[in-house]
């Protein structure tokens, strides 16, 4: 009887561990497709930026993304959205939201989606400086390391492979403009859990995203005026309808079904994808492929990914 009882409770446990590597093969899955849409964010904003202004374009975009979310929340998931108790926490994160998307539209109507990319990857080691600040979280193990070595090929990317570019310290206005922007969004990622006080999830990005919203239309509501809406070409609204339905409802899905199946650490990993993708997409759009110096640096932005992603589990 007891051989028969441990036999069962070591099938039990092997079926545990082999549900547990399926779990969290699919959480890498969900982030390869967060970091695909993400990166395409890129791609399809730059062809939208010249026909229309930055402000307008995510007034739209967030328009859109809150009716859809707030549909989902109430037909699909049948979930109450109540008024949030000290409403000004979601007006510091959505303005910070709000910043970051502006200034990255604005950006890549002045330098090169790979270029606003890579500024992008730099963000994983800007979240823990902030997650120190705001929250006292000190990155352990390859942490730390495998995001300076993934920095520096951001670096190298946004200097488009240039020594001489990168001894004067040679940065673009856009670029410039970016990197406020993602400071903002890494300042948020660390806020978002000081500022939570026990709301789901789901409750909790509606609001954010409204105020979002609500903030980037009264900061242009001028651009938004002045706007001709039916004037504008298709490929504007399909950036449109796809910063709202996929990097907005798609990402937020994917992001909470792989933190709940992988560490924090290697979740922010994927970042790091981005400016590979960004240029596989610019390639496929017949933009032209970066050179390859420049692709040597988003090389090195992948080992840090692939360091963290092997890394043990802390």
């Amino acid at each position: 009887m007891t051989d028969t009882a441990e036999l069962k409770a070591a099938r039990r446990e092997a079926h545990r561990a082999s549900a547990t590597g399926v779990e969290k093969r699919l959480g890498h899955l969900a982030m390869l497709g967060f970091a695909t849409l993400v990166a395409g964010s890129f791609s399809l904003g730059s062809l939208a930026a010249p026909h229309i202004g930055p402000v307008a374009l995510n007034a739209a975009r967030f328009l859109i993304g809150i009716l859809f979310m707030g549909l989902v929340v109430r037909f699909v998931l049948r979930q109450p959205l109540p008024f949030p108790k000290a409403p000004w926490r979601f007006l510091v994160l959505g303005g910070l939201m709000a910043f970051y998307f502006v200034t990255m539209f604005m950006a890549l109507g002045m330098t090169s989606p790979v270029s606003t990319g890579a500024v992008f990857t730099l963000m994983p080691l800007l979240s823990a400086f902030f997650g120190f600040v705001f929250l006292r979280q000190v990155p352990r193990g390859l942490v730390i390391p495998s995001l300076v070595l993934a920095g520096l090929g951001s670096v190298w990317v946004i200097f488009d492979g240039d020594f001489e570019a990168m001894r004067r310290f040679d940065i673009g206005e856009g670029e410039l403009i970016f990197f406020a922007g993602v400071v903002g969004h890494a300042a948020y990622a660390s806020l978002v859990r000081l500022y939570n006080r026990g709301e789901p999830v789901i409750a909790f990005t509606f609001w954010t995203l409204l105020a979002t919203g609500v903030l980037i239309a009264l900061y242009g509501i001028g651009e938004i005026a002045a706007t001709n809406w039916t004037a504008l070409p298709s490929i504007t609204w399909v950036a449109i309808f796809y910063l709202a339905i996929f990097t907005t409802a798609g990402t937020f899905f994917l992001l909470q079904f792989a933190a709940l199946r992988l560490p924090a650490s290697k979740v922010l990993a994927y970042n790091y994808l981005t400016p590979t993708l960004i240029i596989m997409f610019e390639g496929l759009l017949g933009h032209g492929w970066a050179s390859l110096s420049v692709m040597a640096g988003a090389v090195l932005t992948i080992l840090g990914l692939v360091i963290l992603a092997l890394s043990p589990e802390m």
